[in-house]
């Protein structure tokens, strides 16, 4: 049996971390002492201590545990569970701990809806993504959603060291900082700190003194980069590259290199050059125009240089971006016409601007009468661009910043001398 199994917490003051949650007097410590179970919905990331609770939640109130995962579980495996309903065997309540519900389809997901709104089964699902976009909206309606935090590191050393304490087949000697490191580098999942207390235990050199010596050299390699908690394609996926646009977007170069660090670590090297273009237009824009063509020439640069390269034009990118001034006036010009087109559809065109020169018969204005702005003072001339039923709106607002100020007071300029 692996040892994250063997020490798994049997009641609720042995799980380490979820104080938030478990706590005396927090709301789900209270809700499993009254003994009233309602469906919940446990979310975080993997390692934390969701099945643990379930399966704690399952002994105290003498209910008929049953544990699917989404990944294998079909709508025959949930119907096994529900024949159970009114037998013997369901007296106390069926318990079904139904393991990263995100992978059921939403067929399946609704087969458990009036088991569940009934009573007849009380549902705990568990998601490594963020329920509210990876669970049928319906089933949300029914369940209390926790979510689930990753274990602190002064938590996590009380884990590691009953890990150590479980280990009795060898007489082991911890160089000073094992237990720290372990802790540190698990990244908040109890699962992967016990696999690398056992992996350290298995790898103990044999002193020939009576004991086993576990070295801190010896955890550094077992735990290495396992404190990279990234999903490709998860929320931690996402929030990385949330975290490093809006690290970026408040000029903390520091945070945001942080970020473009963990992204590089994991190899994902698309995702962050592709996010680096959206900035420069998005959050630089107008306010430092050249971002756009010195961002790309380095995003480039790092795919054609690849990792580990690839991280040094990266970093001149992002501490550019980080540390240019800030303007998102064109995006927001762009969004607003946007909004207009969905409110007026595809309107008319100016007549002095579409690109026929004879009129019909029935046209009240004859010609085009377009005026060419380079004939006049400063290749300017007033004369109307927008369709007539929105010819007064105004999208862009010049920022603040001295380039779109530049633009603003020669804008004032040609206005007035066209007067």
């Amino acid at each position: 049996m692996p040892l994250a199994e063997q020490i798994r917490p049997k009641t609720l003051d042995d799980v380490v971390g979820q104080t938030h949650l478990l706590a005396a007097g927090k709301p789900l410590r209270k809700i499993i002492e009254s003994g009233h179970i309602p469906n919940m919905i446990f979310y975080g990331s993997s390692g934390i201590g969701k099945t643990t609770v379930a399966r704690i939640i399952a002994e105290q109130t003498n209910m008929t545990l049953h544990i699917l995962n989404g990944t294998q579980a079909g709508v025959s495996d949930m119907k096994e569970v529900f024949s159970e309903v009114g037998t013997f065997a369901g007296m106390n309540g069926i318990l079904l701990y139904l393991d990263e519900i995100q992978y059921l389809n939403k067929k399946q997901q609704q087969s458990l809806l009036s088991y569940i709104e009934n009573g007849d089964i009380t549902l705990i699902a568990s998601t490594t993504e963020n329920p509210y976009f990876a669970v049928y909206n319906a089933v949300i309606s029914r369940c209390t959603v926790f979510e689930f935090k990753p274990v602190e590191v002064s938590e996590m050393k009380k884990a590691v060291e009953r890990a150590f304490q479980k280990i009795n087949d060898k007489n082991l000697a911890l160089e000073d900082g094992v237990i720290g490191h372990i802790a540190q580098g698990s990244g908040g999942d109890v699962r992967k700190a016990m696999n690398a207390v056992e992996l350290c235990a298995l790898s103990a050199e044999d002193t020939g003194e009576g004991y086993f010596y576990v070295s801190l050299e010896t955890a550094q390699l077992l735990t290495q980069r396992s404190n990279m908690k990234y999903d490709r394609d998860g929320d931690s996926h996402y929030d990385i590259l949330s975290a490093l646009q809006k690290s970026i977007r408040g000029s903390d170069e520091n945070a945001a290199l942080h970020y473009a660090a963990r992204l590089i670590q994991a190899g994902d090297l698309i995702s962050l050059t592709r996010r680096l273009l959206v900035i420069a237009s998005e959050d630089v824009g107008l306010a430092y125009p050249m971002a756009v063509p010195v961002v790309k020439a380095c995003v480039d640069n790092a795919l054609q240089l690849g990792l580990p390269e690839a991280r040094i034009p990266v970093a001149e990118a992002v501490v550019l971006l980080a540390t240019a001034p800030k303007s998102n006036s064109a995006y927001l010009a762009m969004d607003k016409a946007l909004a207009d087109l969905d409110k007026y559809g595809a309107l008319d065109f100016p007549r002095h601007l579409q690109n026929q020169h004879f009129d019909g018969e029935g046209a009240e204005i004859k010609g085009q009468n377009y005026l060419y702005p380079h004939d006049y003072k400063n290749h300017y001339i007033r004369q109307q661009y927008l369709p007539d039923a929105i010819k007064n709106h105004v999208y862009y607002e010049f920022g603040d910043n001295k380039h779109e100020q530049a633009a603003l007071a020669y804008r004032k300029k040609i206005l007035s001398e066209s007067e």
